[in-house]
Parts: C-alpha cells; structure tokens; sequence
C-alpha cells in the first residue's frame, strides 16, 4: 500500500497504510469527528487490543471491547457505540471477504460494483462509500474504468473536498475549508 498521511501522526498512518481493515475503520469513524483523529482511532485499537484482525474483533466481548474503545482518548466522540460499529464492521469483513478488507476492492470488477460493496458495509452510507472509493483512487491507485464519472465530484482531480484529498498537513487545511465553505452555503440557502 501506498503512504497514507491522513491522521498526520506517523504511527497512525503507518498503520492506514499497511492494514486494509485498518484504513476502513478509519473510514467508518470519519464522522462527527475530525477527520484526521477518526484516521487516528484504528491505531488505538490496534495499540490497546493488540490487533486489527476482523475475526478477533468480531469474537471480542462487546463490553470489554466498548471499554477499551472509549478509554481516554477515545477512538471517536461515541467511542462505545463506535465500538460496535467497528465490531459490526468486522463481522461483515470475516463473513463476506474472508477476513481480507482489501478484497473489497482488489476484486471488484468495476467501480459500480466496488461502491455498491461499500455501501452494503454497516455504517457506509452512498456518500461514504463514494469518498472512501475516491480515496481508494486517488492515493492507492485503485481506479477500475470510469471511476472519476461513477464517483462524482470527490474524485475530481485537484478538489479539496474530503479525506480522500488528505495527504499533508497543508491539504487538511484545504478540506477543512472546503467544508466549512460547504456548510456555510447550505445553511444560507436552507435560511433563504
């Protein structure tokens, strides 16, 4: 895998860019949170439980799993019910992928059937799905043909619209601004 710099903490990110399951994890906690700590939260579990295996997650106790998720500092804002997002997660992977995250990707023929895989996963809605594929694309080269069409505007080259244009400290500024912009505009035009 390529480097991921999306957590901007070198331990965190080496463990985005060597561990598949890893990477959707982060993706999955991407919410309500700030993006670059949601990137974070897989390198706490994998720190506090020893391992990032979709089956050990899976057969862990819930509570005692919740617990270690929600220890200061937590892997999200709702680290226990992130914890059994993450646990639901893991399930899907072990059931459906064999253990193996990248082969969600690594098998799917086109990009309609990579996003339909993702959004089918617990906790990725279209949009999600959309931004974890473009991120796939953009900084892990995974790009069936028509990807950028099939994707939309977070594939467009050179946005600054999600984490899938995260790759230093001054491009999470941009998205970050991006967002803010975004949401200003919506709410001005839900007051108009």
């Amino acid at each position: 895998m390529a480097q991921i710099r999306i957590a901007q903490d070198e331990h965190a990110d080496e463990v985005l860019s060597t561990d598949s399951f890893g990477l959707l994890v982060g993706m999955l906690l991407d919410q309500q949170f700030p993006m670059e700590r949601a990137f974070a939260g897989p390198a706490k579990i994998l720190d506090r439980f020893g391992t990032l295996d979709p089956g050990a997650i899976a057969s862990a106790d819930a509570t005692t799993f919740a617990d270690l998720c929600a220890t200061p500092p937590a892997i999200h804002r709702y680290g226990r019910s992130m914890a059994g997002r993450v646990q639901d997660l893991a399930r899907t992977v072990l059931e459906s992928y064999d253990g193996d995250a990248a082969t969600i990707w690594t098998t799917a023929d086109d990009t309609l059937t990579l996003l339909n895989r993702l959004k089918a996963l617990p906790g990725f809605g279209d949009q999600k799905a959309r931004i974890f594929a473009a991120l796939l694309g953009k900084q892990l080269g995974i790009q069936p043909d028509g990807w950028r069409e099939a994707i939309g505007p977070y594939a467009e080259p050179g946005s600054f619209r999600s984490v899938a244009d995260v790759v230093d400290p001054d491009s999470l500024q941009k998205v970050r601004e991006f967002k803010k912009s975004a949401k200003a505009a919506a709410k001005q035009a839900a007051e108009s």
